[in-house]
Formats: C-alpha cells, sequence, structure tokens
C-alpha cells in the first residue's frame, strides 16, 4: 500500500505539503491498522486548482465518451474487489463476508446502474422556442462517510463523471484505505489529469476548507447532520450548491395485520445491519400495543441470534462499531434507555461475553419505548431497537412523523392498499414497503434535517448538472 501517504492530485500520487500523519485503527482489535496522511489547506488548494485547470477540456467531452470511461473505471474495480473488502473489515470492522457481498458489491451497483440509464438520459429539451440544456457544474467537492464508503464514493463520483464535472474527493479518515484503492482504480482507468482528485484528511482540515473554496461550485456531503450543518455554512458564503445526506431515526410501522413473527425479526435485521451504522436503519418499531409485548419477546429472540465478532470471524454477523467514540456513544445511549425507564428485553451495558479489545456491543432491544426518550429521539449508530406501541393508526403515523429527521420509513401490512396509504402519509425521503429488495434506481435522500438533494442514477446526475435555457434558439 505504498499510497497510504500520499494524495491524488492533478493525476499523479504526491506528498502532502506539511506532513501529518494519522493512525488508521482497527475496530476489531483497537490497535492500529495502518496510517495515511492528513491534508492541510495547502493541499485543497492545489488539488481544487488542478480540478479548475481541467474542467474546461473534460465539460466538452460527449456523453458517449463518458460513459465508456465509467465502463472502463467499473472492469477495474470488480478486478480490485477483494481488496477493497480486505479493506473495510480492517478499518471499519465489517465481517469479511459482509464487505465482500454489500460493501463492495454496493459501489459496483452503483457504476452498473448508472452506465445502463446514462444512454437514455436526455440532456436537452424543445419547450417552443426555447431550449433548455443541462450542462456540467463544475468542480465538485465530496465528502463520504465511513460506515457505507464505497456506496457513497460512487454515487458521488460516478454521477459527478458522467456530468461531465471535475472534482476533489475527501474520504473519511476513519476508513480511509478503500479510497486510496479507488483512487487507484480512477488513476488506471485513464481519466484525464485534473478530472479525479483525493485529499484525505479531518473535517476542519480539509472538509470545511473545500466547502468554504471559491473554487469549488458544489458540495456533496454525507454524514451526520451535525457535519452537515458546517458543511452548509462553510459553503454559504460563495453561494455554491451543496447537497447533503444526514441523519436518520427511522419509523418502521406494523400493522395489525402482519405476520408478527416474520415482520419482527426482518425488522431487526433492518435495524443491526452493517452493526446498526446505518443513516436509514429501521431503529424505531411501531407496534400495535396488543402485540408489544410478543414482539419485544420475538426481537429479543432474533437479536441474541446475531453472533458477534470480530470482521475475519467465522462466525461473525455484527462485527464492531467502528471507534472508541462511537462505542462511548452507543453505551451512553443505552445506559439513558435504561435510566429512562424503558424495558431492557435483551442486551445492554458492555461487551459481549468472550470480547474484549476492540469496539464490540451488545444487540440491544428495548420495549415500552415512549416517544419522548431519548433512545427515541437520538440516532444511535449501533445495533439498538427501541419498540414503540401505539393504540391508533393516525397516532402511529404522528409517531412515525415525529422526529427532526427525514430519511427513510418502512410500512409492514398484508394489505398493499393500507400499506401504501400509510406510505404517502410518511415524511420522508424513501419509504419501504415489505421489506422490498434494494432499488438501485430509486431516489435516496431526505426530508427535513435528514438533508436535501437526491443521489441514486439520474437523480444524483440531475444534482450534479446546470440547467440554462436559450430563449429565441428557434424551431
Amino acid at each position: 500500500m505504498s499510497n497510504n501517504l500520499k494524495f491524488y492530485i492533478d493525476g499523479a500520487w504526491v506528498d502532502p505539503v506539511v506532513p501529518n500523519r494519522i493512525t488508521v485503527i482497527d475496530p476489531s482489535t483497537g490497535q492500529p491498522y495502518t496510517e495515511i496522511s492528513g491534508g492541510s489547506v495547502a493541499d485543497v488548494n492545489k488539488a481544487v486548482a488542478a480540478a479548475r485547470a481541467a474542467f474546461h477540456s473534460f465539460s466538452h467531452t460527449t456523453p458517449k465518451e463518458r460513459l465508456e470511461l465509467l465502463k472502463t473505471c467499473l472492469a477495474i474495480y470488480e478486478r480490485r474487489m477483494g481488496e477493497i473488502a480486505d479493506a473495510c473489515a480492517h478499518e471499519m470492522g465489517a465481517p469479511i463476508g459482509f464487505a465482500r457481498e454489500a460493501q463492495v458489491v454496493a459501489g459496483q451497483a452503483h457504476f452498473a446502474a448508472l452506465i445502463k440509464a446514462l444512454p437514455n438520459f436526455e440532456w436537452s429539451e424543445k419547450r417552443g422556442t426555447t431550449l433548455v440544456v443541462k450542462e456540467p457544474l463544475g468542480v465538485v467537492g465530496l465528502i463520504t462517510p465511513w460506515n457505507w464508503p464505497l456506496n457513497q464514493i460512487v454515487s458521488k463520483v460516478a454521477p459527478a463523471i458522467a456530468a461531465g464535472n471535475t472534482m476533489v474527493l475527501k474520504p473519511s479518515e476513519i476508513a480511509p484505505v478503500n479510497a486510496i484503492i479507488f483512487a487507484e482504480i480512477m488513476h488506471e482507468a485513464g481519466l484525464p489529469k485534473g478530472v479525479f482528485n483525493m485529499v484525505n484528511g479531518d473535517g476542519p482540515s480539509v472538509g470545511q476548507k473545500l466547502a468554504e473554496h471559491p473554487g469549488v461550485d458544489m458540495m456533496s456531503f454525507t454524514g451526520s447532520t451535525r457535519a452537515g450543518i458546517l458543511v452548509a455554512k462553510a459553503a454559504a458564503n460563495t453561494v455554491k450548491r451543496v447537497a447533503q445526506e444526514l441523519g436518520g431515526k427511522s419509523a418502521n410501522i406494523l400493522l395489525p395485520d402482519v405476520d408478527l413473527d416474520a415482520a419482527v425479526r426482518q425488522g431487526v435485521g433492518a435495524c443491526f445491519v452493517n452493526s446498526g451504522q446505518s443513516c436509514d436503519a429501521a431503529t424505531r418499531m411501531l407496534v400495535p400495543r396488543m402485540m408489544h409485548d410478543a414482539a419485544m419477546a420475538i426481537a429479543a429472540d432474533e437479536a441474541a441470534k446475531q453472533t458477534v465478532g470480530p470482521a475475519f470471524g467465522n462466525s461473525t454477523v455484527l462485527g464492531p462499531l467502528v471507534s472508541q467514540v462511537q462505542f462511548d456513544k452507543v453505551q451512553r445511549l443505552i445506559k439513558t434507555g435504561i435510566e429512562e425507564g424503558a424495558t431492557l428485553a435483551t442486551g445492554g451495558l458492555g461487551r459481549p461475553d468472550g470480547l474484549s479489545g476492540g469496539y464490540f456491543v451488545k444487540p440491544t432491544v428495548f420495549g415500552n419505548v415512549t416517544r419522548n426518550m431519548t433512545i427515541a429521539r437520538e440516532e444511535i449508530f449501533g445495533p439498538v431497537l427501541s419498540i414503540l406501541p401505539y393504540d391508533t393508526l393516525d397516532e402511529a403515523i404522528e409517531i412515525a412523523n415525529d422526529t427532526v429527521y427525514g430519511l427513510a420509513a418502512y410500512v409492514q401490512s398484508k394489505d398493499l392498499e393500507k400499506a401504501r396509504a400509510v406510505a404517502r402519509e410518511m415524511r420522508a425521503g424513501s419509504v419501504y414497503i415489505n421489506y422490498p429488495e434494494w432499488d438501485l434506481f430509486a431516489p435516496f435522500g431526505g426530508y427535513k434535517q435528514s438533508g436535501n438533494g437526491r443521489e441514486y442514477v439520474d437523480f444524483g446526475l440531475n444534482d450534479m448538472l446546470e440547467i440554462k435555457g436559450m430563449i429565441g434558439y428557434g424551431a
């Protein structure tokens, strides 16, 4: 991994202007995995200058030429998926099977979906004598998180390339090695110099400098709502476009007609996937009051089946949390849930038996949770499920929408028409009815403090294009 201490700028691997090493921790052990370099404003300036210099020529390439670049990127990406999965297992604690089958496949799937959608994208439209065209926006700054790194990197980089933009990527410094491999893929794919640039580092030193930079035309950010606010404020002085995918506290409404056992067990999975470290995790399960105790027992039983262990463990289902900070936060919120009077059905404080050294938490289920409890309002980002009873469907909808977030919602019912009606009432960017398969051609993004803008295929592409009206263009 000879590029771990370098940045990718203007088509070459370069040393940081000011040496600054950051230790990357393996969350399965709590010990160092590797080191990377942290950037500074000088590195950001170099990367933005390279992107600006490359924009004119790259923005004049054809959609067909950019499509061929994406196909080349995908082919190389597929060849290196094993290496990327190993990096995800080491630096974010993803169980190696999950890293291979979900984390890395997510990036592959986004490339493939955009490649499929791009030939049918409408770049212009006649409206009378006006021609409306969609054009490259400029230099885009991309800030991606540690929890689904390839999902977010590809769902930003691929549409930026397809749009004819140039870019600077700042991946998470917590899980950066997968992004370094990704940058190597971009280099091998033959992207013109300056089209793709990457600078590692933390939020204040790199992310904020990118957001406030006058040479950046758009920021696309995925992360916490707290950090998203800082990005938006930093971007405001230059009135650049800001697209954000932020936090969530998603409700999962189980209607009275569900197969309770199946619905609850799948709901536990929807909450615990990726060790609960997903912004759209179904963390609030709303069940009819008469079903509450049975649902709590089923959820506790299902949670107990989730084997927690190191990323490379043979039987591991749930890996560790990503860091000491996340571990401490989840422990604090579990403690708060107990203190505020929720019923602890399973799990609780401390590490699972037999595990030490890493950031392992017990899969936890709370019942008798009320809407005003801390665990029903704060994003926990760990394998912690809160079960809330409701008396009427109107009350369930009200509770589900009673949150500052609006990224996702879930509805379960044997009556599809009723489930559809409830889905229409959800104030969320995505509503999942009866645990559907992942749809790469659906929009992804949030209402309220879960952000603005949409990602995936043409939705993400439109976010990265300018619209020009040429009035009087003629027949």
